[in-house]
């Protein structure tokens, strides 16, 4: 593989749209199961806020060296304020549509000892007029990015999905999504979509053999009118699927701790590589070694361009 492009990076321009949450933690100990139902006691020593869902994916570009605009849904509420001050530090520039009707989007994750005990969300969809607010700053931004994201959750921010697809295609900007669902035809005309091995069986139902993949995700990405079609596969790895044909690369994992996030780093590290012109060949094997760096952090976290340099050494 060559060498990292850094100093091309820093000219990537990426605008990320989406579903944005908090991914909030609180550490503790547990020594004691409750006296009011079996259940253990956590003593939280430490609380930690980070960006989730299309937040962590612009946080990654970022980290990458790129520059990335954020354009999303949040409340008016202390959880937006964290997503509003957490974007300002990592050098995002977040242009975020405020609901004062709905809650901002929040996975709150209680932890003992290193291991997650319990998770707590906090979600609601947005209101017509607030879509209608995010769609128009999308418009704003559009012309000066090289690539789009849509980093779908199904938390509502994307409910018009088709529309911003078509906005790109007429501006000639790639787009690239991480999709949700099994209903696929709601992607149709984008140019790349990433679904995990388990997203992809909602979309065609399981496979058995490797050319049994290949020929549903060709027709997949036919009838999708897609440019490209990424699966990936957790421990087997990627594979890519244009109309060239078939590519694979080996997973780079060399120890699992926490797979949260993994998807929002492989997404921005591909939209990042194909903004400064990068092959798709190329693009995933570079995503595949950040995904595979990012499994071995806790929570919700990101990957550098020191740390893919150092990979590619």
């Amino acid at each position: 593989m060559n060498a990292f492009p850094t100093e091309a990076m820093t000219r990537s321009r990426v605008l990320v749209v989406g579903d944005v949450m908090l991914d909030r933690y609180w550490f503790g100990e547990v020594d004691r199961i409750s006296p009011e139902a079996p259940v253990p006691v956590v003593r939280v020593a430490r609380r930690e806020d980070r960006l989730g869902g299309a937040a962590n994916v612009a946080r990654n570009v970022v980290a990458l060296g790129g520059q990335a605009t954020l354009v999303g849904i949040v409340g008016k509420d202390e959880a937006g304020d964290s997503i509003i001050n957490l974007s300002t530090q990592a050098g995002i520039n977040a242009d975020l549509s405020a609901d004062a009707e709905n809650p901002t989007t929040l996975k709150m994750r209680v932890l003992g000892r290193q291991q997650q005990l319990l998770r707590v969300d906090f979600e609601q969809h947005p209101a017509n007029a607030t879509l209608d607010d995010l769609d128009a700053r999308v418009a704003r931004h559009l012309a000066h990015h090289d690539v789009l994201v849509l980093s779908d959750y199904a938390k509502g921010a994307l409910d018009r999905v088709e529309a911003l697809i078509a906005l790109a295609r007429a501006a000639g900007v790639p787009v690239l999504v991480d999709p949700k669902g099994d209903d696929y035809t709601r992607y149709r005309g984008a140019t790349l979509v990433t679904p995990n091995r388990a997203e992809m069986q909602q979309a065609v139902g399981r496979w058995t053999t490797e050319s049994q993949l290949t020929e549903r995700a060709q027709r997949l990405r036919e009838d999708l009118d897609l440019e490209a079609l990424l699966v990936t596969r957790s421990e087997q790895g990627m594979t890519l699927f244009t109309a060239a044909g078939r590519e694979h690369v080996d997973a780079q994992a060399h120890e699992v701790f926490d797979v949260s996030g993994a998807g929002d780093t492989v997404l921005a590290t591909l939209a990042a590589m194909r903004a400064i012109g990068q092959p798709w060949e190329q693009a995933m094997a570079w995503a595949n070694r950040a995904g595979g760096i990012v499994v071995g952090k806790l929570g919700t976290s990101v990957v550098t361009a020191a740390e893919l340099a150092g990979a590619s050494s």
